[in-house]
């Protein structure tokens, strides 16, 4: 497993570039794991990336927090599924949200901890917190060895 790496993003826009340096490297059956506090820019970071993936700025990404997940189809025939799992008391409710099935696509996951024991091992996971200016936030990832250093280092 590659080292944990840090990077501050200073605004919006330098989160909706993390993700949009991310969306073309993910590939069907990853898994992108998104944590931290509420307001720590899950949800931006979810539609950054949602909307680079499909090559399509304008691209509707509502949060799926009412209706837990969200799927869009991509190009190449992927299906990206973007699930908010805040509501959920564990591990024993993901499977009726079709998560067997999704896992043929990318799935990108709000609150995973509720994931419990589902949770891919072979994960990016991003743990995002607020920063010291108010749009300012820190971003930790881990995973993607074999990706995620090059796509940082451009």
């Amino acid at each position: 497993m590659a080292q944990p790496v840090t990077v501050t993003l200073p605004d919006l826009a330098a989160t909706a570039a993390l993700a949009a340096r991310l969306a073309p490297a993910a590939r069907p059956g990853d898994a992108l794991l998104l944590e931290g506090p509420l307001g720590a820019g899950k949800s931006a970071f979810a539609r950054a990336f949602l909307r680079a993936a499909a090559g399509d700025p304008r691209l509707e990404v509502p949060s799926p927090s009412f209706t837990l997940v969200q799927s869009y189809a991509l190009p190449g025939g992927t299906v990206a599924h973007h699930f908010d799992l805040y509501r959920l008391s564990g591990p024993t409710e993901v499977p009726e949200l079709g998560w067997e099935e999704a896992r043929e696509g990318i799935v990108l996951v709000e609150w995973p901890e509720r994931l419990g024991e589902l949770a891919p091992a072979d994960s990016l996971r991003i743990a995002l917190a607020p920063g010291a200016a108010e749009e300012e936030r820190i971003a930790r990832l881990e995973g993607w060895p074999d990706r995620l250093p090059g796509l940082l280092a451009a």
